[in-house]
């Protein structure tokens, strides 16, 4: 048990090596560490929001604003199916959570029931959540009147879809931002939770989160200025939208889009090259481009408006045929605010305006006072489990001490490695992580000592107590690695936090306290020209 072959010995100590090779990146400036060659580990471990500080949002999804949107695609269907297949109706329209619609002759009602009841999609549904059945219920009474109503199993599966492509879209546009490892995670029923570390400009992040960037091409209606249609009425298809320019200015356009964000592929920040100004090219697909196109080309001469998110950006008077799919948005724009919406653009829109209920900012300095308390706890940790172990055991302690020292630098290597995000209760783990890694030392000493007190010689005693708590340690570790897994797997934030960094302290420790102190209690053997060796009983 005490022997080991030239390869194991190869491998023990390349590993610890390459343990704190990975961990000493986190000593060193960024400034020294941009000069050292790329080969050599210089990755340094990502610093959560408390500990660096940043950005903290908890943003709400506005759920009616959803489910009007799929009730009035509902009516819209209701419409068209039932002119396609010429039943007549009347009365169609949005009560509460249902839509309504009379069919007109008496003899039509139960054709035109069947042709709804058509509307009614499957569920996917699963094992888990237990859904199923159809997404829409539907009724009608003797004289005519059906009633389309979302059931809650499908309410519920559009609201967790919503989220979860919100989620999706909130990712890509912080990743556009250049930040490491923010954290964005669902929250209830309807909330998302995001931290973005070391980000110090939470307006600008909350006009990126929070934009729903619902992005269309409408025609201006020239029959009739803004101010005109609100003295009188506004033409049939058209409607009043205000300017993002603010100071009253208001346009009138046709309600038809021509063609919307579906369509775009691209956008990328860039510059007017007459102007110089900055502006927002964008491209469409082979759809969209065609579109845009031909009503471009119908409509030279005619301004166009340009609409984000309910607001009129620009209204260009279009000059030629757009025919090549890509065009600029200009809107005197700063290079800060046109990148921020080719971001937006790029990342497509929100399925659902969110709405920030909380917002927090950690300031750096609250981050360095939480680092120096964490790096407080674990030198007093470290401090008190080394004076113990020396105490207790000696040159034995010797070697449990610096295989705990061994197990630091792996812990932060791997850290370092996984390009993992520590936070404080990360550190909490760490911390955690030094009082447990003796403990299998402790073990396999006071087994030693059992078989001291049995009468084996000191060699056979340490064998002995290698091998025979090997089992009980495996036992030990084993099971709180598997809670540290459920953990990370059901928990979220700091909790995740702090399992990565126990889980991975559980492997380093097993491997320091277990192989690395018995390749030194080995060398140490045989350096020895005396086979007794003293151990405390």
């Amino acid at each position: 048990m005490l022997h080991f072959s030239r390869w194991k010995i190869i491998i023990v100590l390349l590993i610890s090596v390459l343990g704190i090779l990975y961990a000493a990146p986190n000593l060193s400036s960024t400034s020294f560490l941009e000069k050292i060659p790329t080969w050599l580990p210089h990755k340094q471990v990502h610093l959560g929001l408390d500990l660096q500080g940043g950005s903290h949002l908890l943003l709400e999804m506005n759920t009616d604003e959803l489910l009007q949107k799929w009730y009035d695609s509902i009516r819209d269907d209701v419409r068209k199916t039932l002119r396609d297949k010429k039943v007549g109706y009347t009365g169609l329209a949005i009560s509460k959570d249902s839509i309504q619609v009379r069919i007109r002759k008496l003899e039509q009602i139960d054709e035109g029931f069947q042709v709804l009841r058509g509307l009614a999609q499957q569920l996917q549904g699963s094992i888990f959540s237990g859904s199923g059945g159809l997404d829409l219920d539907i009724q009608k009474t003797e004289d005519g009147l059906v009633t389309l109503t979302p059931t809650v199993p499908a309410v519920t599966e559009r609201v967790n879809s919503a989220i979860s492509s919100s989620i999706e879209t909130i990712r890509r546009r912080v990743d556009e931002l250049g930040t490491t490892e923010p954290n964005i995670q669902r929250q209830g029923r309807a909330r998302i939770l995001v931290q973005v570390p070391g980000f110090d400009d939470p307006e600008r992040l909350k006009k990126i989160v929070g934009g729903t960037a619902a992005l269309s091409f409408q025609l201006v209606d020239p029959s009739i200025s803004a101010e005109r249609a609100r003295e009188t009425r506004v033409p049939a298809g058209s409607k009043i939208y205000e300017s993002t320019e603010g100071d009253g200015i208001e346009y009138v356009l046709k309600k038809r889009v021509i063609v919307d964000g579906e369509d775009l592929v691209d956008s990328q920040p860039s510059f007017d090259q007459r102007t110089n100004e900055p502006v927002v090219t964008f491209q469409f697909n082979t759809r969209g481009a065609r579109r845009f196109g031909r009503v471009t080309r119908d409509n030279v001469g005619r301004p166009f408006a340009i609409v984000l998110d309910g607001k009129v950006i620009s209204a260009p008077v279009i000059q030629e045929p757009i025919l090549g799919g890509t065009g600029q948005i200009s809107g005197s724009f700063t290079v800060i605010e046109a990148n921020d919406l080719s971001i937006l653009l790029r990342s497509g829109a929100l399925p659902a305006s969110l709405t920030i209920i909380e917002e927090r900012t950690v300031g750096p300095s609250l981050g360095a006072d939480s680092i120096a308390a964490g790096q407080i706890a674990a030198i007093i940790g470290l401090v008190a489990v080394i004076g113990f172990i020396i105490f207790a055991y000696g040159l034995f302690g010797l070697f449990a001490n610096a295989a705990l020292l061994v197990n630091l630098g792996l812990i932060i290597g791997v850290l370092s490695m996984l390009q993992a995000t520590l936070t404080l209760p990360g550190i909490a783990g760490i911390v955690l992580t030094i009082g447990m890694a003796v403990d299998a030392n402790v073990l396999i000493f006071e087994r030693i000592r059992e078989e001291l007190r049995a009468g084996k010689s000191t060699i056979a005693a340490i064998d002995s107590g290698y091998s025979r708590a090997l089992g009980t340690i495996l036992d030990a570790n084993i099971t709180t690695f598997i809670a540290a897994i459920i953990l990370f797997w059901l928990g979220s934030g700091p909790i995740r936090g702090f399992a990565v960094t126990l889980s991975i302290g559980i492997v380093t420790s097993v491997f320091t306290a277990f192989t690395l102190t018995r390749l030194m209690v080995s060398v140490w053997l045989s350096t020895q020209q005396s086979r007794r060796v003293e151990v405390p009983i």
